[in-house]
């Protein structure tokens, strides 16, 4: 079967053309790589303005056909390849394109569609591997959670005993051949066989201790057959990511890795093996992979992976063979030191037989361009680098690396320059704000009562019912919201005629919850962009981007701010239209805010000081907004983590001290109020099990979690480790545009209350309702309500007060 997205492979007059086309924009032939080669892992996927985005979903709408949206695909990558190679990477990756995320296309590539979706994957490849991302009205989709420590989401692949795999390369062989039509240097990109099994799950009904490591030795000739078919089509190198390899990992799963990479180097007619990890150092695994028959390494020398460096010599260096030094930081957007990355690359070039210069990991992580941001101050824009800017970092760092220091003499001047700019500017530092941070002392982050004396004063204030529903924040934010915004800006429309725009609105979001029946309500939060975004424009010490647009997940994309300087609040962010909601229901209507961990994750935090300094900075910037609610009447406060877990360290030694300084700074900000005002958290799309410990210190009376993909699988986790408080996990995934039915809601909150009792169980979606429509949404949360009834009847509490 050809993959959903493969284009023809260009030949004949058609492969002429592309080639004739591409002398005029591209440095670099089809030739082998050299020593001081410049190169990346991935680049932005999206394009300046969001074009796959807009292609993808108006594919859905039915607005644009399958051939018009694998064009516009194609126009992407060449754009990609294109600017990649002006900017002087010698070696562009393929593969690394995809419509939705390159696990599920992973999951393509090897075969492993889930029984319940083979069917609409043979009708139709496109839209069988659309359903496999989103789901449809019978099927649910493939589970989807956070990609390491990143805000990148990826969809789980489901795999059991009967698994059976098949190779299909056509994506990857077509892609390649496109770039090398195009004359570029490529190098495939494709997911490792050992991530891809560790980061798989069981399949539905596949009976408990199944390990999808089990399956390697079944999988491992899938890829041998892939790797033939890029050599065959004339590629020199393939990389194989490996990033799963940088967290602790058991002898057998070494010894997995070991036995993998003996396989794939053994074969014949294979490609020259570069094997890649990134986000923390490799530690066990570097000399299992650094004595293997593979050609070379690509490692990570940044952050907690500078670590490498001394690894990479106690275990003798790779001699003979290819390192590509990952000193340019991917996940981050400030400009590189170059004198720093070259006394690294210096030292690197006496530990392997050849050393190319590269970013830490794929580009995908940034923003495409900073020259875009207008709005930021020139000076302070000089300090930014996006994908743009770092491949031309890249390029200059090999440059001096293969020429000698002399051949960057200006580019090293003006790199000096900016960091000491930076470094000495009033931007960064705010006395006052250092000055009340250093005031702080343990008595800050503790509320006044113990959660079991505080519970029953809040159930009293509130008043609710067993079960009692709710939502997680946001409602949908409609065409009509994002155009009254857009007049605002531009100048349309004036601030009174807006605000009347946003007051109609929560008025009607407010009288649906009222008519479905939902115990505690929220506004919608009409008013905001971005549930960090918005706050970010509030405090000091943040920059907005106007185009800083990352992938999160699919079609979904975010602006990270960038955490700039010193961080306080200058006035209420938030009060106003709370508390204009309350005065429209007799009903609780929740304060919604973004915990500190949230808002440190999905921004651009600052390289320049501890991320705890920067934590405890935001998290009293927040405590100011939890104190106002309070003052103004706000008897329920939600204060959202969904980035707690996704933070945590990947090495376990590092992690007991983030989760120290992760929840205290979550309890420096809600700790200020009485005990009969409840405090609220949420997390979503992420692995809890390792930090049930640590949702525990977070000390929030009432936790929502992401559950319905996971079959509640975090109920189950939260009551195995004794947690004592409320819980709401979700019984709707929202990322899926599939209703849920009462019977499959009620199942859901059937399952719920095996782990949790009734009394300390909420019912609430998986997570904010942002993206989704108005019909879906009211549907589905009328036959949410419908099923905490129906159960709530059942358990005999009809009516009856929360205890």
């Amino acid at each position: 079967m050809r993959h959903p997205f493969a284009l023809p492979t260009p030949t004949g007059v058609h492969r002429r053309q592309l080639a004739k086309e591409s002398s005029v924009t591209s440095k670099t032939p089809a030739t082998a790589v050299r020593a001081g080669a410049a190169t990346v892992y991935g680049y932005p996927r999206q394009g300046q303005n969001r074009e796959l985005k807009k292609a993808v979903e108006g594919y859905w709408k039915g607005r644009v056909g399958a051939d018009a949206l694998r064009e516009t695909a194609r126009d992407l990558r060449r754009a990609n390849w294109r600017q990649l190679a002006d900017a002087g990477i010698t070696e562009v990756p393929t593969g690394d394109f995809s419509y939705y995320d390159h696990v599920l296309d992973t999951s393509v590539m090897v075969g492993a569609v889930p029984a319940r979706h083979r069917a609409a994957v043979e009708a139709d490849p496109l839209d069988g591997y659309f359903a496999m991302a989103r789901g449809t009205q019978e099927v649910p989709p493939l589970e989807m959670t956070k990609w390491f420590d990143t805000n990148y989401h990826y969809l789980v692949p489901e795999l059991g005993p009967d698994t059976v795999f098949t190779a299909d390369s056509s994506q990857q062989v077509a892609q390649f051949e496109e770039a090398r039509a195009l004359g570029h240097t490529a190098r495939p990109v494709l997911v490792g066989p050992v991530t891809y099994l560790l980061l798989a799950k069981p399949a539905p009904g596949v009976a408990a201790g199944f390990d999808p490591l089990a399956l390697l030795d079944r999988l491992l000739p899938v890829y041998a057959r892939v790797l033939a078919d890029l050599r065959a089509a004339g590629a020199e190198w393939v990389q194989l990511d490996e990033p799963a390899l940088v967290q602790d990992r058991t002898p057998a799963e070494l010894n997995a890795a070991a036995r993998a990479y003996r396989e794939l180097g053994a074969a014949a007619d294979r490609p020259k093996l570069l094997v890649a990890s990134y986000f923390d150092r490799l530690g066990e695994a570097l000399a299992v992979l650094a004595k293997g028959p593979v050609d070379g390494l690509a490692l990570d020398f940044t952050g907690a992976a500078a670590a490498n460096l001394d690894d990479l010599a106690a275990v003798g260096g790779l001699p003979g063979k290819r390192l590509v030094a990952g000193v340019v930081n991917g996940r981050n957007i400030w400009i590189n030191d170059f004198e720093k990355s070259l006394a690294t690359l210096g030292t690197l070039l006496g530990l392997a037989g050849s050393v190319d210069v590269a970013a830490s990991c794929s580009l995908l992580h940034v923003p495409l361009d900073a020259s875009a941001e207008r709005d930021i101050d020139p000076q302070v824009r000089r300090w930014l680098a996006f994908a743009r800017q770092k491949t031309a970092e890249i390029a200059t760092l090999a440059r001096g690396l293969a020429r000698g220091t002399d051949a960057i003499a200006a580019e090293l001047a003006a790199n000096r320059a900016d960091l000491a700019a930076r470094a000495n500017s009033s931007v960064t530092r705010d006395p006052a704000v250092r000055a009340r941070t250093a005031a702080v002392t343990d008595a800050d982050g503790r509320r006044s009562q113990p959660y079991g004396r505080r519970a029953p004063a809040q159930h009293t204030r509130l008043g609710l019912p067993l079960l009692p529903t709710t939502t997680i924040g946001s409602f949908p934010q409609t065409a009509e919201l994002r155009t009254a915004r857009a007049d605002l800006r531009a100048g349309r429309t004036d601030t009174a005629g807006y605000e009347d725009r946003i007051r109609a609105e929560i008025r009607e979001v407010l009288a649906f919850q009222e008519k479905a029946g939902i115990d505690v309500l929220v506004h919608g939060e009409p008013e905001r962009n971005d549930m960090v975004q918005y706050f970010a424009e509030q405090l000091t010490g943040y920059l907005a981007t106007q185009h800083g647009w990352v992938q999160s997940y699919g079609t979904r994309y975010v602006r990270p701010p960038v955490l700039a300087g010193d961080i306080s609040r200058p006035d209420p962010m938030t009060v106003r239209w709370t508390t204009y909601a309350q005065t429209q229901t007799a009903k609780p209507v929740k304060g919604m805010l973004t915990g500190p961990v949230t808002m440190l994750a999905w921004s651009f935090v600052r390289d320049d000081q501890p991320l705890a300094d920067t934590a405890r900075q935001v998290a009293l910037a927040l405590r100011d907004e939890v104190n106002d609610l309070e003052a103004a009447g706000t008897s329920v406060i939600q204060v959202d983590e969904p980035a707690l877990r996704e933070t945590l360290p990947l090495r376990g030694a590092d992690q007991a001290a983030y989760l120290a300084w992760a929840t205290e700074s979550f309890r420096l900000t809600t700790a200020g109020v009485r005990p009969d005002t409840q405090i609220h958290t949420h997390m979503c799309y992420a692995e809890f099990g390792d930090i049930v410990e640590a949702i525990g210190d977070l000390d929030a009376d009432v936790i929502s979690l992401e559950a319905a993909r996971s079959h509640m699988q975090v109920a189950d986790e939260l009551s195995g480790a004794g947690y004592p408080r409320e819980v709401g996990p979700g019984v709707w995934d929202i990322h899926s545009p599939r209703i849920p039915s009462v019977d499959e809601a009620s199942a859901l909150l059937r399952k719920g209350l095996e782990a949790i009792p009734a009394e300390r169980l909420w019912v609430n979606p998986d997570c904010g309702l942002k993206t989704r429509a108005w019909p879906e949404t009211r549907a589905s949360l009328e036959n949410l309500v419908e099923a905490a009834r129906l159960v709530r009847a059942e358990v005999g509490a009809e009516g009856s007060g929360a205890v």
